[in-house]
């Protein structure tokens, strides 16, 4: 596999996606923070964040809301520096209420593969707990686990 960094051509581009949804299926917000610049630019919803230890408060706050995460990230589009990704996550919160947040990601990448900036516009579907189609241990997506087109979603 040929490095992770730009200009991305198709195959690096869905290795990254597939890398980050890994990432954050992890629900480390230290671990996920460090594929970002030092100075990382966030929008999240309503929500702006910049730099890593913004970057790890704010994925600690997530995940002690959004419990039992699961994650599945697809690209979208890229060019040489940037990538745009669809994405679905499954969770629910301490009532035991659960959601299919449905969302896009604009990414933007330095010389060295970190993203510098990222745009997230997302949208919370409640959903029935029997209506989940993400069913696999917490942690990373198994191989052979569909992804989002397999799923119709």
């Amino acid at each position: 596999m040929p490095p992770l960094t730009p200009p991305f051509t198709l195959e690096t581009a869905i290795a990254k996606v597939r890398l980050a949804e890994d990432g954050w299926n992890s629900r480390d917000p230290a671990r996920v923070s460090l594929v970002y610049t030092p100075d990382s630019v966030w929008r999240n919803r309503a929500e702006f964040v910049t730099g890593r230890e913004e970057i790890v408060a704010f994925l600690t706050r997530k995940w002690a809301k959004e419990l039992d995460y699961r994650l599945i990230k697809e690209l979208w589009a890229f060019t040489d520096h940037r990538i745009a990704v669809r994405f679905a996550y499954e969770w629910h919160d301490d009532s035991g209420t659960w959601f299919r947040s449905y969302g896009n990601e604009n990414w933007e990448f330095d010389a060295q593969g970190l993203m510098q900036r990222r745009f997230a516009s997302i949208n919370d579907l409640p959903i029935r707990a029997e209506d989940r189609k993400f069913h696999w241990p917490l942690g990373r997506r198994p191989d052979d686990h569909p992804g989002l087109s397999a799923l119709g979603l």
